[in-house]
């Protein structure tokens, strides 16, 4: 008798090929457990929770708002200083005439200093000019400044240790001549140690022409050469 083609698909058998009849209900049931698991984990799982939740001795955190800056300081304006001895600014309104001066002690007479014949005159008060020794200091002699010419000569005496010594030498001195022409200071500028002192004296006797600037005597000063040779 041939087979029913469609009888399997009609009336089907529980132990159709090799599967058993638990397959369906247990994969069923592994699908859902397996469902089940991914939904309910995360619910389960505490550790993914925020842990400032689970922190039994939290820390505060205190915010201090920032110091208000100061207020404006409020500043007054600078008053001008007020001098005595400024120059104004602003004109006078009106000028007066200046008075007459009268001199302390004259109020009544005209005929004190500055008065010519009653009349007030400026020439008579300018001092003379001082005089010239007293407002003139020694001048160095060069340019306008002539030299003096020498009317008295003292040699100089040659000391008997530089002779046994036989020293030779110059000596270059500073003189300062009066207004009289008389050497009133010397010093050495060029020394020659054992013959100083008596070039020195010998200069000190000197006497010279006074020298004139502008007609008047004036002191000078300059420079003179005293050299000491053995006769040979």
């Amino acid at each position: 008798m041939p087979r029913d083609l469609f009888g399997d698909v009609t009336h089907p058998s529980i132990s159709i090929g090799n599967r058993k009849w638990y397959t369906v209900p247990l994969s069923l049931f592994t699908h859902s457990l397996a469902v089940g698991l991914l939904i309910a984990l995360p619910l389960l799982a505490p550790a993914v929770m925020p842990a400032v939740l689970a922190d039994d001795d939290p820390e505060w955190i205190t915010i201090t708002p920032p110091t208000p800056p100061p207020p404006p300081r409020s500043i007054e304006p600078v008053k001008p200083v007020e001098h005595l001895d400024a120059i104004p600014l602003t004109a006078p309104e009106g000028i007066s005439p200046e008075k007459p001066r009268i001199e302390a002690g004259f109020e009544n007479d005209h005929a004190g200093p500055g008065f010519v014949d009653g009349v007030f005159d400026s020439s008579a008060l300018i001092a003379p000019p001082p005089l010239p020794e007293a407002s003139h200091k020694p001048i160095r002699v060069g340019g306008t400044v002539r030299q003096p010419q020498k009317v008295r000569d003292v040699k100089p005496v040659y000391p008997q240790l530089a002779l046994i010594s036989r020293v030779e030498g110059v000596v270059i001195i500073e003189a300062t001549i009066g207004a009289d022409g008389r050497v009133v200071n010397a010093r050495v500028l060029r020394t020659a140690h054992l013959l100083d002192s008596a070039a020195l004296e010998a200069v000190r006797q000197w006497e010279f022409t006074p020298t004139l600037l502008n007609g008047v005597p004036v002191p000078v000063i300059m420079t003179v050469t005293v050299a000491f040779q053995l006769g040979r």
